[in-house]
C-alpha cells in the first residue's frame, strides 16, 4: 500500500505550483498528486483524488484562500497548509480552518532557501496530516479520512431512464458511509446530472457528486454519469476509478448503462452488484447479462413499481436478472446479498 502523504497543490502561480511539486516529491514520505490554479479546480480536483492534505495560496483570482477555506472545511474537512507571502492574513486563515501557516520563499534562485523552506513545507504538511479535527469559526469538523480502511471490492452499479431520476433516491436513501461505491448512469440531459447529483447529496447520508474523469471511488459515495459521456470504471491497485469519456452513442444513448455496466463486469467480476431500474427501450440489458456472466448478482425493477417497464423486461427476457424486486425492496436485496445471505 502507498503510505506516502497525498497533496493538492493550489496556488495562481504556475512557477510556484512547479517549484512547490518539485521541492515536496523530494520528501520520500510525501507525494503531490495533483495541482489547480483557483478554488473552483481545487473543488473538484478534492473530490475526485482525496488527497491527504492540501497547501492553500492567500491571494488568488475568483476566490480567495480565506473564503475558499470558510466555505470547504463545513462541506470537506481536509487539512489545509497555508502557503502565502501574505503573513498577515496567516491569523484569518487560521481561523477560517487551515492548521499550518508557511511563508512562502522571496527568493526562488536561492538554493539554501528553497532547501530550508522545504523542510519547513514538508514538515507543515506531515503536522497537518496527522490533524483529526478542524476548527473553523466556532465550529470543530473531523477530518475526512481516506485510509485504506475505505478501499473495498465491492461495488454497486445502477442504470435506468425514464422514472429513474425518482426511483434512485429510493434506492440511495438505503445507503450509509460503509456501503461500497455506487456508480450510475441515467439517461440525462448535459448539465442536469450536476444538479441532480447536488441535490440528493444534500437529501442523503452517503456523498453524491457527478463523476469527474479519473476520480477513485470510496465507500458511501455515489457517482452520477455525465450527459453525453460514457461512464466506465476500471481498478488499479489503489482502487476502483472512473473515466468520463464523449464518444458514439450505444443502444441508443450517450451515457450508455450498458457501457458502464459492460466495464464493470469487466473489472469487478463477481464483486460487483448490478440494478437495472425504470426507463423505456432496452439499454443496459446486454450490460447486465455481461455482468452476471461475469459472477454478478443482478436486480431488475419490478413491472408493478417502474414508471416504465422497458429497460429492466429487456434485461430480465434475456435472462440477465437474478432478482426481480419492487423500487423499495431494492436496497434491501442489495445489502442482503452483501451480507451473504
Amino acid at each position: 500500500m502507498n503510505n506516502k502523504i497525498r497533496v493538492l497543490i493550489v496556488d495562481d502561480s504556475a512557477v510556484y505550483r512547479t517549484v512547490f511539486e518539485k521541492i515536496l516529491n523530494e520528501h520520500p514520505d510525501v507525494q503531490v498528486v495533483g495541482k489547480a490554479e483557483d478554488a473552483y479546480k481545487a473543488r473538484d480536483m478534492i473530490i475526485s483524488l482525496h488527497p491527504d492534505v492540501m497547501t492553500l495560496d492567500i491571494e488568488m483570482p475568483k476566490m480567495t484562500g480565506v473564503e475558499f477555506l470558510k466555505k470547504l472545511i463545513p462541506q470537506y474537512a481536509i487539512p489545509v497548509v497555508v502557503c502565502s507571502s501574505e503573513e498577515k492574513s496567516a491569523i484569518k486563515a487560521i481561523e477560517a480552518g487551515a492548521v499550518e501557516f508557511v511563508a512562502k520563499p522571496k527568493n526562488l534562485t536561492s538554493g539554501e532557501e528553497l532547501s530550508k523552506f522545504g523542510d519547513m513545507l514538508a514538515r507543515a504538511v506531515r503536522q497537518a496530516k496527522a490533524a483529526k479535527n478542524i476548527h473553523s469559526g466556532a465550529q470543530s469538523y473531523k477530518v475526512k479520512s481516506h485510509d485504506g480502511n475505505e478501499k473495498t471490492d465491492k461495488i454497486i452499479a445502477i442504470g435506468g431512464s425514464t422514472g429513474a431520476t425518482e426511483a434512485l433516491p429510493k434506492v440511495l436513501e438505503g445507503m450509509n458511509i460503509h456501503t461500497p461505491p455506487i456508480i450510475c448512469t441515467i439517461h440525462m440531459p448535459e448539465g442536469y446530472p450536476k444538479i441532480y447529483a447536488e441535490r440528493l447529496n444534500k437529501q442523503l447520508k452517503i456523498e453524491v457528486t457527478e463523476v469527474v474523469d479519473g476520480m477513485y471511488l470510496k465507500r458511501g459515495m455515489a457517482v452520477i454519469a455525465r450527459g453525453s459521456r460514457h461512464m466506465r470504471v476500471y481498478k488499479d491497485k489503489n482502487g476502483y476509478f472512473v473515466t468520463c469519456e464523449a464518444g458514439p452513442k450505444v443502444s441508443g444513448h450517450c451515457p450508455s448503462v450498458d457501457v458502464m455496466f459492460e466495464s464493470c463486469a469487466y473489472c469487478a467480476k463477481d464483486n460487483a452488484i448490478g440494478v437495472i431500474l425504470t426507463g423505456m427501450g432496452d439499454d443496459g440489458a446486454t450490460g447486465l447479462l455481461a455482468m452476471k456472466k461475469a459472477g454478478a448478482f443482478t436486480i431488475g425493477q419490478d413491472e408493478g413499481s417502474s414508471l416504465v417497464y422497458g429497460m429492466p423486461k429487456a434485461a430480465f427476457e434475456l435472462g440477465a436478472v437474478d432478482v426481480q424486486a419492487p423500487l423499495d425492496k431494492i436496497s434491501y436485496e442489495i445489502y442482503k446479498k452483501l451480507k451473504g445471505k
